[in-house]
């Protein structure tokens, strides 16, 4: 466990000595703690609370608690024994949403039973296989006999006509392992490459020791492939690179969901160049993958890479003057109905709990016309990408409304007036019955 001072939340103390709640930060993140710690303290400086190291210094089991920790810390047996008393900063399975095969099951099957939903023209149904081994690929893909069609079409067609697919790993994040392909040679090659990274195996056969780019082999089995989003929307300011949008998202108890303003936007490392007009049999990815995380392992630098999303230009040749505008509502309305989708149509794999909220980070791209796509949804974002110039503006606030609008209800009780914070907009409210 990382330790810090308790200089920045020192015991609260409100007028009187009622106790209002202990609680208990560890985030285990040494860019997200002091920003968690002094985002409590600006919203509970007038309570009377008691930090804790552990709940087992709670002198009563029932005693008001706050746990906001990293996943695997959060003492989740307790907070389904004290719903009343017992706040913690996750829900325990949301893998209908966490999960790219999950996900796309969820939204299309949303879509199936309610064709007129706005998810329709917003993201693109991926197709999921296994494969263990390159060898067993022709097996793969007559599981996945969509894509299978479009490789075998593609065969036959010039390279502007071909449509290209874009491969993401199942289990992986930060980028990993995500490739581009339009042939099945080019998605056999990406198997192969792979298996010849492996060198060290465990017992079960996978991979202990990673590979160039970092992909753990015992990660590549489940996969899905969804068609490439071609063209993206470009912009003069950063010299037609690619970007994507960061959106931080709060879901909180059975169910409100929030969509917090301010966004960032992640720009690919080199301009951006069509896979249709790549000359190499293979793209080069560091023109359509827009991950930071990827550009730093390859040698590239993240300046100029992230930006506030409200500070890209106003005015964008063949897009209306409130560009910027459309793209939010487009974001709130498809980010209330993806959680909706999961919170009714897939209850077994989305669960939520009254006394626990959530923040994710939702990426969406937009492409040449305006329209924003959907692309992933991810539990504990990695906030450490929005840098050291932006944290506190884009980080720090997203906190302190987390504070506001998710953990001061829970402890002011059943009648406290409805939170609101500027910097969060509702998109959803269900009432899922769940208390």
């Amino acid at each position: 466990m990382i330790q810090y001072s308790d200089s920045l939340v020192p015991l609260l103390r409100r007028p009187g000595n009622k106790l209002d709640f202990y609680y208990l930060i560890d985030y285990e993140d040494k860019y997200v703690q002091p920003l968690l710690e002094e985002a409590f303290h600006n919203r509970f400086r007038e309570w009377s609370c008691h930090r804790i190291q552990s709940l087992s210094e709670l002198p009563d089991p029932a005693a008001p608690v706050f746990q906001f920790r990293a996943y695997e810390a959060i003492d989740f047996e307790h907070v389904h024994h004290h719903p009343r008393t017992s706040l913690a900063n996750s829900f325990v399975i949301r893998k209908a949403l966490i999960r790219k095969h999950f996900l796309s099951s969820t939204l299309d099957q949303w879509v199936a039973k309610y064709p007129n939903s706005t998810l329709r023209g917003h993201f693109k149904p991926a197709v999921a296989f296994e494969l263990d081994y390159a060898e067993y690929l022709d097996e793969a893909l007559q599981e996945a006999y969509e894509l299978k069609e479009s490789l075998d079409r593609n065969q036959t067609k010039g390279d502007a006509e071909k449509e290209w697919w874009i491969l993401k790993p199942g289990m992986s994040d930060r980028g990993q392992g995500i490739r581009l392909f339009s042939i099945e040679n080019q998605l056999r090659a990406i198997f192969e490459e792979w298996e010849a990274q492996a060198e060290d195996y465990d017992d079960d056969g996978q991979q202990e020791k990673d590979g160039e780019d970092g992909v753990i082999i015992s990660n590549l089995r489940h996969f899905i492939a969804q068609p490439y989003i071609d063209p993206p929307l470009l912009l003069p300011s950063a010299d037609g690179r690619k970007f994507h949008l960061r959106t931080y998202v709060l879901a909180v108890g059975s169910l409100k969901v929030y969509v917090f303003r301010e966004m960032l936007a992640l720009f690919a490392e080199k301009p951006y160049q069509s896979p249709r007009d790549d000359p190499d049999d293979l793209p080069d990815l560091m023109r359509h993958l827009t991950n930071t995380c990827l550009q730093e392992k390859h040698g590239g630098s993240k300046e100029g890479s992230v930006r506030r999303f409200w500070t890209l230009e106003d005015s964008v040749p063949g897009l209306p003057e409130d560009w910027k505008n459309h793209v939010f509502d487009q974001i709130c309305e498809i980010t209330g109905q993806t959680f909706e989708a999961a919170a009714r149509g897939m209850m077994v794999h989305f669960q939520t709990l009254p006394n626990a909220f959530e923040l994710f980070g939702l990426d969406f791209l937009v492409d040449h016309v305006g329209n924003v796509w959907i692309l992933e949804v991810n539990a504990f974002p990695d906030f450490g990408q929005t840098g050291e110039e932006l944290k506190r503006a884009v980080v720090g606030r997203l906190f302190d409304a987390v504070m506001q609008v998710a953990v001061k209800p829970f402890f002011e009780g059943p009648n406290a007036a409805v939170p609101s914070d500027p910097d969060m907009r509702l998109v959803a409210d269900l009432d899922l019955g769940r208390t």
